[in-house]
């Protein structure tokens, strides 16, 4: 059969899309041997693969992934869900999930959940409605129903960026509290006494801080000046948090910041205040930053 008898077909059948009996009619081969060379096709010769994929290249067809799914209870999709695409911390955890995903043969789909009004449980019933295979979430803080739905699921989860004694399946982390701590002893073995904190007031970030001042009071510091600024995080809110704390007070002499996007917008309002060491700070924190490993 030609290109104009597909299409002929198409239109007798009225539903406006290529099928696979279309695709294997093409390749003179059976539908059988056609769906084992889109979806199998070292169980098929060589020369039969050519075919199949001639034929699907000419008709432009796109294997039904629902219906084979529910066919062999496999999607090849993990889901992942992020709180925000714009700073770059995320956006290296995607690309290095998307990248080992397809080297084994899945895609990933991907929903942005937000920080304020998060929307998670809109986005968990949309996914697992559709099936994955797996779904990747970042934090531990789900809303009963999520978890619910997540339980009832029976699909493998993974929480990342986060520690937790219960996770929900599977979890790839580490303790924000125990971030907060390891901060404050750092600066107090560099000399540094007179601390603060510029913040976003996301839950995860929240831990962070709660932990810094806390290690910071059992070390005799006095109080940690603190300026916390809406999630997601920006470069301008950092610059605008660094020039709140300078006003307030100005004799500070160490910023802990709860986001790479926050750091570098005090390191570039330190650098145009003409504070001594910003500029290499920030240079230091630029190459660090781009150098860092994307898996």
């Amino acid at each position: 059969m030609n290109d104009d008898g597909i299409q002929a077909r198409r239109t007798r059948r009225g539903t406006g899309s290529v099928t696979l009996h279309d695709v294997a009619k093409l390749a003179a081969v059976a539908p059988i041997t056609a769906s084992r060379a889109l979806n199998t096709p070292d169980q098929v010769s060589a020369k039969v693969l050519k075919k199949v994929t001639d034929a699907v290249e000419r008709t432009g067809y796109v294997p039904n992934r629902l219906a084979g799914g529910l066919a062999s209870s496999r999607s090849r999709l993990v889901a992942a869900v992020v709180p925000t695409l714009t700073g770059p911390v995320f956006l290296q955890t995607m690309q290095s999930l998307t990248e080992a995903l397809a080297e084994r043969g899945y895609q990933l789909m991907l929903g942005q959940s937000g920080y304020v009004n998060s929307r998670e449980d809109a986005l968990l019933e949309a996914i697992i409605g559709r099936r994955p295979d797996g779904i990747v979430l970042t934090g531990i803080m789900h809303s009963p129903e999520g978890r619910k739905r997540l339980l009832a699921a029976g699909i493998p989860v993974v929480e990342t960026w986060d520690l937790t004694p219960t996770p929900l399946d599977m979890l790839v982390g580490f303790s924000h509290e125990d971030v907060g701590r390891a901060v404050v002893d750092f600066l107090y073995t560099k000399g540094r006494r007179r601390l603060a904190i510029v913040a976003g007031d996301d839950e995860r970030s929240t831990r962070r801080h709660q932990a810094f001042q806390a290690a910071a009071r059992a070390a005799g510091l006095r109080e940690v000046r603190m300026v916390t600024v809406p999630a997601p995080t920006t470069v301008k809110s950092g610059r605008s948090a660094l020039t709140e704390l300078m006003r307030e007070s100005g004799d500070i002499d160490a910023v802990f910041c709860s986001s790479d996007l926050l750091a570098l917008g005090v390191l570039t309002q330190a650098q145009a205040c003409g504070i001594a060491g910003a500029r290499a700070a920030r240079r230091r924190w630029l190459q660090v930053t781009l150098s860092l490993p994307q898996t």
